[in-house]
């Protein structure tokens, strides 16, 4: 049986858009090889420079935003808008983000957070060899289902989905739709020891099985083709 461990890095500075969280993260000193990542949006967007000014005396400033941010509005009730972003998430408000950012200031949602793991993983590789897995997390709701809980939005050097169709299950029946979300998971085990309000961004899995390393990411793997959501 797997037996994990899951560690927050403490101490890092407050992010600025610009700073090297690559360098903060090599040189923390806390990173093993084969260790899982698990990294918050909002420290990747700041650090990409996704902030976007709103007027900090109306508390609905930030709607224009979910409106440019939206490829599509699937339910409006009252002040809150359910729709689909442009990297396919289906979640509130477009991923725009009002906590854990300085007043008058919004966080959009990376422009590719794939793309977001891939250059930190290939950046901690390349300045300190370590080869690790990135997941880029975020908190979102859950239709039918009361209660938040982090989900992946980007990850790179780790399998999104771990298929075990064809694979007996513990009674020696076949299994025929089982699709483990692999990065769903571990970021919600993740965001246990993160918090929302600690201010620890970044934590590390360690002891993850060797057949959970490999090519993929969420975009590609994870969401759902509109034409097989019994639900849009």
């Amino acid at each position: 049986m797997t037996q994990l461990e899951i560690l927050p890095i403490e101490g890092l500075p407050k992010i600025e858009p610009g700073d090297d969280i690559i360098g903060m993260l090599g040189d923390c000193g806390e990173i093993r090889q084969l260790d899982i990542l698990v990294v918050t949006q909002k420290i990747i967007s700041k650090s990409e420079n996704q902030l976007v000014s709103i007027d900090p005396n109306d508390p609905l400033s930030h709607k224009p935003l979910v409106e440019r941010e939206s490829v599509r509005i699937l339910r409006r009730r009252g002040e809150l808008i359910i729709s689909e972003t442009k990297h396919g998430f289906v979640c509130a408000n477009a991923g725009i983000d009002l906590s854990n950012v300085e007043r008058g200031q919004a966080a959009l949602l990376p422009e590719d957070s794939d793309r977001s793991a891939q250059r930190l993983r290939a950046g901690l590789m390349g300045r300190y060899n370590l080869d690790v897995a990135v997941i880029i997390s975020d908190t979102f709701g859950r239709p039918w289902r009361k209660g938040l809980t982090d989900v992946a939005i980007g990850s790179a050097g780790i399998l999104p989905i771990l298929d075990l169709r064809g694979e007996p299950d513990a009674l020696g029946r076949e299994m025929q739709v089982t699709e483990v979300a692999l990065v769903d998971e571990l970021a919600r085990a993740a965001e246990l020891v993160m918090g929302k309000s600690s201010g620890i961004p970044v934590a590390i899995i360690r002891g993850g099985e060797p057949d959970w390393f490999g090519d993929g990411n969420v975009r590609e793997n994870l969401i759902r083709d509109p034409q097989d959501d019994l639900f849009r």
